[in-house]
């Protein structure tokens, strides 16, 4: 059966999907982009050192420009974020059966209420698998265990996040370093390969 991971190229969606794999599922990362910046292309970098099938959906710019509105009007990111990673599950239940997502028990953003995925699995008729039963230091030590790994401040041109679309829209839009009060400079991780021993 086909499976859908929403890939950003970091470690938790790497890890979805090679847990699928494992389960015997057919697995292809999916990265959603709404046109602004070609920010899917670390993440197809990614996939292709693990070796994944990698698709692109390009999604309508204006759920894009609703996320922004949102994140402009609130000051900060947590509900523009959950808002677009939502819609990109709708657009990827629409063309695969079972969809996923790299989803923690302990992250902040995107964050899924329980209401929210009956919903989805219910309207869309598919199945929705995250990784909410792992925390953060789970993760790691697996991620440790199996990925090499990079670790750089976040640029326009390392990340596949939903972070860095925003980012490059409200910097197109104002022009005056909103998107740098909002998202403040931090470090991001992302899968450059499989440890060798594995």
């Amino acid at each position: 059966m086909k499976a859908c991971v929403l890939y950003s190229g970091g470690k938790d969606s790497s890890l979805m999907g090679a847990i699928l794999q494992k389960l015997g599922y057919e697995v292809e990362l999916v990265t959603v982009n709404f046109g602004c910046y070609p920010s899917w292309k670390p993440a197809a970098e990614s996939a292709s050192k693990l070796g994944f099938s990698h698709q692109v959906f390009h999604a309508e710019n204006e759920i894009l420009e609703n996320a922004v509105d949102i994140i402009l009007k609130e000051g900060y990111p947590n509900h523009g974020i959950n808002n677009l990673h939502q819609q990109a599950l709708i657009l990827a239940s629409q063309k695969y059966p079972v969809i996923a997502d790299g989803i923690r028990r302990d992250d902040r953003v995107p964050k899924l209420e329980t209401s929210m995925i009956q919903s989805l699995e219910d309207k869309k008729n598919v199945q929705y698998i995250n990784l909410t039963g792992f925390g953060h230091k789970t993760i790691d030590q697996l991620s440790q265990k199996f990925f090499k790994i990079k670790k750089e401040l976040t640029t326009i041109d390392n990340n596949s996040d939903y972070e860095i679309e925003i980012r490059y829209y409200i910097d197109k839009l104002r022009g005056d370093g909103t998107a740098s009060s909002i998202f403040p400079e931090h470090q991001q991780s992302r899968v450059i390969g499989w440890r060798e021993n594995e």
